[in-house]
């Protein structure tokens, strides 16, 4: 199994990123995240999944539909959800908000590939 896709078995199946980042550290593979992001965005899904968890399943139910609609880059998904949930918490956008603008990604997620 190649790096991206033990990475995607991760973020698909809500396995930790902390047990990914130790994962990687065995590899000689170079993944897109710092261990530092990856480490973060874990915790950003932890306190998601105890503050907001309808927002934490909502996040989940859109990369699956996602995937379910395959019309791009599949290596692409769980890249741009981790980037999606880095969002959360530093800036001045809610959870529920940046879900809504993860969601919208549906509505035109590689439409001419």
């Amino acid at each position: 199994m190649t790096l991206i896709e033990t990475f995607t078995d991760y973020v698909l199946n809500k396995k930790s990123l902390k047990d990914y980042v130790q994962y990687r550290k065995t590899t000689k593979e170079r993944g897109e995240f710092n261990d530092a992001k990856l480490i973060q965005a874990q915790e950003n899904l932890d306190r998601l999944k105890n503050e907001e968890p309808e927002v934490y399943e909502a996040m989940y139910a859109t990369l699956n539909a996602i995937y379910i609609r395959n019309s791009g880059l599949t290596i692409e998904y769980p890249l741009e959800f981790v980037h999606q949930i880095l969002k959360m918490y530093t800036g001045s956008l809610s959870p529920r908000d940046i879900h809504a603008e993860y969601t919208r990604v549906l509505d035109h997620y590689h439409h001419n590939a």
